[in-house]
């Protein structure tokens, strides 16, 4: 079982872009669902929260004046919301009670399964994905009535989970034929391709939409990101207490060893941040495996073209070689 075809149709590759605290924003989400994948940004992006009425309300309109513009022509894919569902998100139901007036078609739950929030989002006909790091997680979330997965495996960006795609992937299947995102490292239109024959639908993509034109990174950010590889991503839990993906080059700029960083101690969600440590995301560096293959900043329409062109070609190559 796929996605809904309302959310599918308008792909020119199967891609979610992933939400990304700081980096996602009305700019970066339009830019993506205009150039025919899912765009996403975490809620907690839209600063004050009343902010998040406004960016429903700007990426909803100008998604329609691309529709009205383009005519007869490819319309513009649907994009989500990120929740942070965690009983400690002071903002969830602020949030939540927003995403259900302005109708997001694709809420994307993180940290715990809540049935209220799955419910809220069905009433108006949107999908629940929730994200998950092994498979126990993966069958409390559809027990609390999530629609699909977003199996984060090894190598994503930011709050990575530590498991094989292929095994992650493998386990989730042997008992959910429902929709299945994954996440891991992913950054080329062969990886994307690679991720369906493992057996999800879509490729979750967020780290390869850094160093876009249209994202809220700082410069020397989009540049480390060129500049940088697999073997510049650092696997820690010191600056948060949950262990992610970093990049060296940021570690290394706040004057800590990238290879010997310390153990980090359990940090409650929204609690203040621990003022001795150098900030997660915003001096710390978020991002995945796959930047290996990003070597210039350019435009979401750019990526999203040269991904399509290599997954088409990865397809031909595959199909030539099929036993």
């Amino acid at each position: 079982m796929m996605l809904p075809d309302v959310l599918c149709s308008r792909l020119v590759l199967p891609v979610v872009a992933a939400p990304m605290f700081i980096i996602s924003g009305p700019d970066l989400v339009v830019a993506q669902c205009e150039s025919g994948i899912i765009g996403s940004f975490p809620a907690l992006n839209a600063r004050p929260a009343s902010m998040l009425d406004d960016w429903l309300a700007e990426i909803t309109e100008r998604l329609a004046d691309h529709d009205a513009a383009v005519g007869g022509g490819r319309k513009a894919a649907p994009f989500a919301v990120n929740l942070i569902v965690h009983r400690s998100n002071s903002r969830i139901e602020d949030d939540l009670e927003r995403i259900v007036r302005h109708e997001v078609p694709l809420v994307i739950t993180s940290l715990g399964a809540r049935e209220d929030v799955n419910e809220a989002v069905h009433s108006y006909g949107g999908v629940v994905l929730h994200d998950v790091i092994n498979d126990r997680f993966a069958r409390k979330a559809i027990e609390k009535g999530a629609d699909g997965l977003v199996a984060v495996a090894a190598g994503a960006g930011g709050h990575a989970g530590a498991l094989s795609p292929f095994a992650l992937v493998q386990e989730i299947r042997q008992w959910f034929d429902g929709p299945l995102l994954l996440s891991g490292g992913i950054a080329h239109g062969r990886s994307v391709l690679a991720a369906q024959a493992a057996g999800a639908d879509l490729a979750y993509i967020g780290s390869a939409f850094i160093a876009a034109q249209e994202a809220n990174a700082a410069p020397e950010y989009k540049q480390s990101i060129i500049d940088s590889s697999a073997s510049d991503i650092v696997y820690s839990n010191y600056f948060t207490g949950v262990h992610g993906n970093f990049l060296r080059s940021s570690i290394a700029a706040a004057g800590l060893d990238p290879d010997s960083l310390p153990a980090g101690a359990a940090q409650q969600l929204g609690s203040a941040p621990d003022a001795s440590k150098p900030a997660a995301w915003s001096q710390i560096w978020g991002s995945g495996h796959g930047i290996g293959v990003i070597d210039r900043v350019e435009s979401v329409a750019d990526i999203v073209r040269r991904m399509r062109g290599e997954y088409e070609r990865a397809v031909d190559g595959i199909t030539a070689a099929a036993w």
